[in-house]
């Protein structure tokens, strides 16, 4: 395979790998843990 073949192949499967492990962390079961920023400060 060509080298920018490999590079643009590479680059992408980073970012949807990093797509994916953002969705996970905010809609998966470690979304329990998150902290509302508003909802802390409330008047």
């Amino acid at each position: 395979m060509d080298t920018a073949t490999v590079f643009i192949i590479s680059i992408g499967a980073a970012l949807i790998a990093v797509t994916a492990y953002s969705i996970y962390m905010s809609f998966g079961p470690p979304s329990g843990e998150l902290a509302d920023p508003f909802e802390d400060h409330e008047d």
